[in-house]
């Protein structure tokens, strides 16, 4: 697949340890979507990545992994993709005409 997607990814840890809550889980898989350079959207209920489809997939493998590596003992993912056929998507073709 060679256009650009949007994917939209929530990670739900489940067990952490003492020292860290839910929510720095979450920051820490944030933190990887950040570093990876790629077009991103933080909402309430979950983030929203753009981008090539092989780059977005190993983002989001590299988001659940630091989950598991920094202390949650299970995760529930909920991945969304959208892909078109013949040419990119992107975030603004979807909320423009919500934006103010």
């Amino acid at each position: 697949m060679k256009h650009q997607i949007n994917a939209s990814l929530q990670v739900i840890p489940i067990g952490h340890p003492a020292d860290k809550t839910a929510y720095g889980l979450i920051d820490d898989a944030i933190g990887v979507i950040k570093k990876s350079g790629l077009r991103f959207r933080v909402t309430p209920m979950e983030t929203v990545i753009e981008g090539p489809y092989d780059e977005v997939m190993n983002v989001i493998r590299a988001a659940q992994e630091i989950l598991l590596d920094n202390g949650a003992q299970e995760l529930v993912a909920h991945i969304k993709v959208h892909i078109h056929a013949s040419r990119d998507i992107s975030f603004e073709e979807k909320t423009a005409n919500w934006e103010s």
